[in-house]
């Protein structure tokens, strides 16, 4: 499965960061390709592409704030969750996404 990210925090500092090598290392831990790109105070790194976008197979987006040009995944498989569940409990929400997949 293709899995892409976005992690941003109120701050912009520690939480995108922890949010995003969590999420990274559960996806590749259940085999997944993933890409995250971070929304962090020095501004968005490791931009995601139109076509990376294009095919994913979902989308996990934070929800602590609202993130820069969210309009790029209207049509994607959005998954909303916040940067400290992505922190403490990445491989349940990498399992919840597969579960919803199996629907």
């Amino acid at each position: 499965m293709k899995i892409l990210s976005v992690t941003a925090c109120a701050a912009g500092v520690a939480h995108t960061f922890m949010a995003a090598e969590s999420i990274e290392k559960a996806a590749k831990e259940h085999g997944h390709e993933i890409k995250v790109e971070t929304q962090g105070a020095i501004g968005i790194e490791n931009r995601l592409t139109e076509e990376e976008i294009n095919a994913a197979d979902a989308v996990l987006l934070t929800t602590d704030i609202p993130i820069r040009e969210r309009d790029r995944f209207a049509a994607s498989n959005i998954f909303n969750v916040s940067s400290t569940a992505m922190i403490k409990s990445a491989n349940k929400i990498i399992e919840a996404i597969e579960n919803s997949f199996k629907e």
